[in-house]
């Protein structure tokens, strides 16, 4: 065998290489926008449960377990 032809067997192995690697690169990707949406639901969500439970949006002024909060909202 020539150098020439081992070059070539070298690179349609490095070519089906290049391509298993991109097709791993593009599963990633998919699989981080996966899951950047899911942690951008959540945090909607729990902005939401944070609105509801003080909707003055003063969240640095609220109490876990206030009564009167709680009573004022239906949920005693």
């Amino acid at each position: 065998m020539s150098l020439r032809r081992l070059t070539e067997f070298y690179e349609i192995f490095w070519m089906f290489e290049s391509h298993a690697q991109q097709r791993l690169s593009w599963e990633d990707s998919a699989q981080a926008r996966i899951a950047r949406a899911r942690a951008e639901a959540l945090a909607a969500a729990q902005l939401a449960a944070m609105l509801d439970a003080n909707p003055s949006g003063q969240l640095g002024h609220a109490k876990l377990d206030d009564e009167e909060a709680l009573r004022k909202a239906g949920l005693l």
